[in-house]
């Protein structure tokens, strides 16, 4: 199972450190088109979207990244990484990649100094301790797809979604020494290789 960590900006080391604790074969910084050959899942890290996206275009990876979320590769976008893969974005008229079936609101939980981290209940983790949660200048999905499926919320807000083989996350799961979204992550890599054979 070889992970991509899309390295342009944000927590990257820290995704790749939680993935390979989580169990991933072999994960890799991804930086140019030619990282993605022979991913099987892609995470996109927190940072500011804008930047992330410009610079995804920059570098070229705009459209082969959208191209493997089409064909199905499981991707996880944390904090922007979750604005990066949403289809639409409160107040402007246009997305990024677009290929998760949400709306997403930006810094709706306020601005760096109002950073904060709270225990959540996540769906597939019942039964376990709840989720400590990392939120800065965090999104919120504001409305959702007939196929996604909300795992979590916070104050009334959908903080964690899933549609298919793609998981979003306000949050950032990178910053703690809890992995189990990362495995939960792997466990849906997992199943699209299955249902891939």
């Amino acid at each position: 199972m070889k992970i991509g960590v899309l390295a342009l900006q944000g927590a990257v080391a820290e995704h790749i450190k939680s993935l390979e604790q989580a169990g991933a074969d072999e994960v890799v910084a991804v930086k140019w088109p030619a990282d993605l050959e022979g991913l099987d899942g892609l995470v996109l890290p927190g940072g500011e979207s804008t930047t992330i996206g410009k610079l995804m275009n920059k570098y070229e990876l705009m459209e082969p990244v959208r191209e493997m979320a089409k064909r199905g590769v499981p991707m996880f976008g944390t904090c922007a990484g979750l604005i990066l893969l949403a289809e639409r974005i409160h107040g402007q008229d246009w997305s990024h990649l677009g290929v998760f079936d949400v709306l997403v609101d930006r810094n709706s939980f306020g601005r760096q100094v109002d950073s904060f981290e709270t225990d959540l209940d996540v769906k597939g983790m019942e039964g376990q301790e709840k989720y400590r949660a990392v939120f800065i200048r965090a999104p919120h999905i504001m409305e959702i797809g007939d196929q996604v499926e909300v795992l979590s919320t916070f104050n009334d807000r959908v903080v964690t979604a899933r549609q298919g083989h793609i998981l979003g996350a306000s949050f950032h799961p990178e910053l703690t020494d809890d992995v189990r979204l990362h495995q939960y992550f792997l466990t849906m890599v997992e199943e699209a290789k299955k249902a891939s054979v």
